[in-house]
């Protein structure tokens, strides 16, 4: 019979059939090994064993304890070293069982030895076949073709049993480890040899790797942002595998999609640790609203305001579909983490002041984080009106709200972009910072505060999805200028800064984040690529894959953003959150100006969203733009 009919009749064989093909050979080869180990025992090539009769039926339990440690559920073409160890164990309790067969009996002239020599020799006769099968099927079926080479950085557990996975599935081949033990280097593991990070640039020559997979603890954040700078520069692909646990999940044997490296992970800070307490205060034991509750921010403050244990937590959106995920993913949590949470939905824009008065009054709120806004620069630009509506008169009436009912704590989300705007969505967050501002001068029971971020990775007005792409489908990839540059924090960070600030809040205040220096967005996406696998193509490497379209700045788009208008700044109990103190206008004289803006609204009288819209594009100050729709107003400080 040929190669070809071999594979061809085995390829016919049904996995039912195969599996009574494995069973039958065990069934004649545990009987054998104990003859042969008797027959070795007692220096005869054929010894009259036949009294031993009990014995040999005993060495036929080792059937039932292959099959319960699933070796007949093995497909002999993919298996490693486990195959050996299931063996050995269900051989040891092969031989056990033999041994007390032969004392209980009892067996006359049974050598005490024969259950040793039976364990090792049944080891040889059931795995050594289908090792033998096992390579024999590897070398006659060549792959369809030829395995991408890849290097495995982490030479841990997870590192090995991906390499076991790649070895005997899949489009990829270890090629090598890469580790940081120097106890590990030059050793080989399942014949794939250990090598110190230094050795990266030979490797990559050496073995044609184009992608390197992380194998490594996802929760060692500096660690993690040690080996992105150091693989970096070398233009390949990174990517991340799952956790063992869940690479121990497939039961196909086959490898889970990996992850690409998260941008998070070029941050070239420490992110701010939060301290417990402050996480807690204004949350623990209370009724707490998000409003905004489906979206990027929202949605992470509250997961991380259930963990801190709420008494209710309400969750407010204009979109079902968003509201419906979030309230999904926390009952998820709840159910997972074993919290007693209450939640409770509602469905409706902020803009809505009945509404919002209600769900607040109804849920008996105390503590309310506002989260809803319109933020791509671009879009509300285009609808003035709207973005006015939404992100100013939606804080103006859930604020007063907050006010009648005599809420404990107001944050609201703000954003860089409020400080010296230039463009709409900004003038719109600094309009609802100056009312929060005003406020607070006429309250006693609510205290007002505000927090200012840069830019969110992972939020859907981010950059960073869009530059993915781009590079995803070979470019161009489009940025607004050479020398823009942005602030950027993790969504989980921006996320627990907001709830620290509440709980350091005396009232009116604005709290913004140290930040550190502003990421150049040009070079934000050459990173993005190297990680990649791809570099970008310029003036100074123009042999690059991906080629750079700059647009130019878009209406109301800054070259540089700013966190604070003034110089005076203040630290806090975090290190890493400071407040600052900023001019407004106080409320007797804001609220005419602002209920003559709402009516230009409301009426689309164009001709004064103009006005006011002139004044932005202009960079002058807000105070001095509202001139038109206020009497003359005196600029106050708060103290």
């Amino acid at each position: 019979m040929t190669l070809g009919a071999m594979n061809a009749f085995i390829d016919g064989l049904s996995r039912r059939q195969k599996q009574a093909i494995a069973m039958l050979a065990d069934c004649v080869a545990m009987p054998l090994a104990l003859w042969s180990a008797l027959a070795l025992r007692l220096g005869e090539w054929a010894p009259q064993v036949g009294h031993f009769w009990p014995a040999f039926a005993a060495s036929l339990i080792c059937l039932p304890l292959f099959s319960s440690l699933g070796l007949y559920r093995q497909m002999v073409r993919y298996m490693d070293s486990h195959l050996v160890r299931m063996v050995a164990k269900g051989a040891a309790i092969g031989a056990l069982s033999i041994g007390v067969v032969a004392y209980m009996v009892p067996l006359a002239g049974f050598p005490r030895s024969a259950p040793i020599l039976f364990w090792l020799l049944s080891i040889l006769y059931a795995a050594g076949p289908r090792v033998a099968v096992r390579t024999w099927l590897r070398r006659t079926r060549p792959r369809a073709r030829p395995r991408e080479p890849v290097i495995i950085y982490g030479a841990g557990r997870n590192g090995v049993e991906l390499a076991r996975l790649l070895a005997r599935q899949g489009s990829h081949a270890p090629a090598a480890f890469l580790d940081d033990d120097r106890a590990l280097h030059g050793r080989a593991i399942d014949g794939i040899r250990v090598h110190p990070r230094r050795s990266l640039a030979q490797l990559l020559r050496e073995t044609g790797a184009r992608q390197i997979l992380v194998a490594v603890d996802a929760d060692a954040k500096p660690g993690w942002r040690k080996i992105v700078r150091h693989l970096e520069p070398f233009g390949v692909r990174v990517r991340v595998i799952p956790s063992i646990d869940q690479l121990m999940l497939d039961q196909r044997g086959t490898l889970p999609e990996a992850q690409d490296l998260q941008i998070e992970s070029l941050l070239g800070r420490d992110e701010v640790g939060p301290l417990p307490h402050l996480l807690k205060k204004s949350v623990q034991g209370r009724a707490v609203m998000v409003t905004g509750a489906g979206g990027s921010i929202g949605s992470e403050l509250c997961r991380q305001i259930a963990r801190q244990g709420p008494k209710r937590l309400v969750l407010l959106d204009h979109s079902e579909y968003a509201l419906f995920r979030t309230q999904g993913e926390l009952e998820q949590i709840r159910a997972r983490e074993g919290l007693e949470l209450a939640l409770a939905s509602v469905l409706g824009s902020v803009t809505n002041r009945a509404l919002v008065h209600q769900a607040i009054q109804l849920h008996e709120v105390e503590t309310l984080y506002h989260a809803a806004a319109y933020k791509h620069v671009s879009l509300v630009e285009n609808n003035l009106i709207e973005g006015l509506k939404n992100n100013t008169f939606g804080t103006l009436y859930t604020a007063e709200a907050a006010l009648a009912l005599k809420l404990k704590n107001f944050i609201l989300i703000s954003t860089d972009k409020a400080v010296r705007t230039r463009s709409a969505m900004g003038a719109s967050k600094r309009l609802a910072e100056m009312i929060l501002q005003a406020l607070q001068q006429t309250s006693a029971d609510t205290c007002f505060s505000m927090v200012r971020f840069g830019n969110v990775f992972g939020s859907s007005g981010s950059v960073v999805p869009l530059f993915m792409e781009q590079i995803e489908n070979g470019g161009p990839v489009t940025v607004t200028h050479p020398d823009v540059t942005r602030y950027f924090m993790t969504i989980q960070e921006a996320a627990q800064l907001v709830l620290q600030a509440a709980s350091l809040s005396r009232g009116g205040d604005i709290f913004l984040l140290d930040m550190g220096q502003p990421v150049k967005i040009l070079e934000l996406a050459a990173r993005i690529a190297r990680l990649k696998g791809c570099a970008l193509k310029t003036e100074q490497a123009p042999d690059g894959d991906i080629e750079v379209e700059f647009i130019g700045l878009r209406p109301g788009e800054k070259l540089h953003e700013e966190l604070l208008m003034g110089e005076d700044l203040t630290g806090t109990e975090h290190r890493k959150i400071l407040r600052t103190e900023e001019s407004h206008i106080p409320w007797p004289e804001l609220r005419p100006a602002l209920r003559t803006l709402e009516q230009a609204c409301d009426s689309y009288d164009c001709d004064a969203i103009r006005a006011f819209a002139s004044g932005l594009l202009e960079g002058s100050d807000l105070s001095a733009q509202l001139d038109g729709l206020r009497p003359k107003a005196s600029v106050v400080r708060v103290r």
